[in-house]
């Protein structure tokens, strides 16, 4: 990697050579393919657009999803092809999250543009758009794939009904600084989000007390 790394993803293959692969992505346009046991690297990919911000992998395994400058690019794991085989466009910044619905059927994008939206995985059509007021950092599926949890640049927290297309819930824990990252565990019972200022908060997702979180300051 010759400039700051920006995005990595671990994921384990089952029909190659490779067992479990790691990717990497960086400022310097370009996307490598590592075997996790060995530390070698094995494919460069050469992604023209823009510098490449976050990664992801469909839910089979089978491709690489690279989210840059305006644009999400679909690569191919299993094959030498250097190419995009699938694109995603219509933001009009920086693409900071991606995800996929578990079935493959649908996935979704955070950005800069202060728009999550929600894509057909099968004609790489827009679906859904929502709106922050502000440039989206990041983006969480919900377990139950019906809510998004996303944070933005003036420190907002947002939960959001995917099928009602709204806003329900929404939240500024520390002023207006920025939310750098959010989760949520696999049960769907706790979230997560981290700050600039090195804070975390949690909070139960279960009661709806999505307001009255614990804080951890690491500053």
């Amino acid at each position: 990697i010759t400039a700051g790394a920006r995005s990595l993803f671990c994921s384990q293959q089952q029909k190659q050579m490779v067992g479990v692969i790691l990717a990497t992505a960086s400022y310097d346009h370009t996307i490598r393919l590592w075997e996790a046991p060995t530390g070698i690297c094995y494919r460069t990919i050469q992604y023209q657009d823009s510098q490449v911000n976050c990664l992801c992998t469909t839910p089979d395994r089978q491709c690489l999803v690279a989210g840059g400058f305006s644009h999400i690019r679909l690569f191919d794991l299993n094959s030498k092809n250097p190419q995009a085989v699938g694109s995603f466009d219509g933001h009009t910044s920086n693409i900071t999250s991606v995800g996929y619905q578990r079935d493959g059927r649908w996935m979704y994008s955070g950005s800069e543009d202060c728009t999550i939206r929600v894509w057909d995985a099968r004609t790489f059509t827009v679906q859904r758009e929502l709106k922050h007021n502000a440039a989206v950092n990041t983006v969480a599926l919900h377990p139950n794939e019906r809510e998004f949890f996303s944070g933005d640049q003036q420190g907002n927290l947002r939960v959001w009904d995917i099928n009602g297309n709204e806003c329900t819930i929404e939240m500024v824990p520390d002023g207006e600084t920025p939310i750098r990252s959010v989760a949520i565990n696999t049960e769907g019972t706790m979230a997560v989000a981290t700050n600039n200022k090195g804070k975390c908060f949690v909070w139960s997702w279960e009661s709806r007390l999505l307001d009255d979180g614990y804080q951890y300051d690491d500053t």
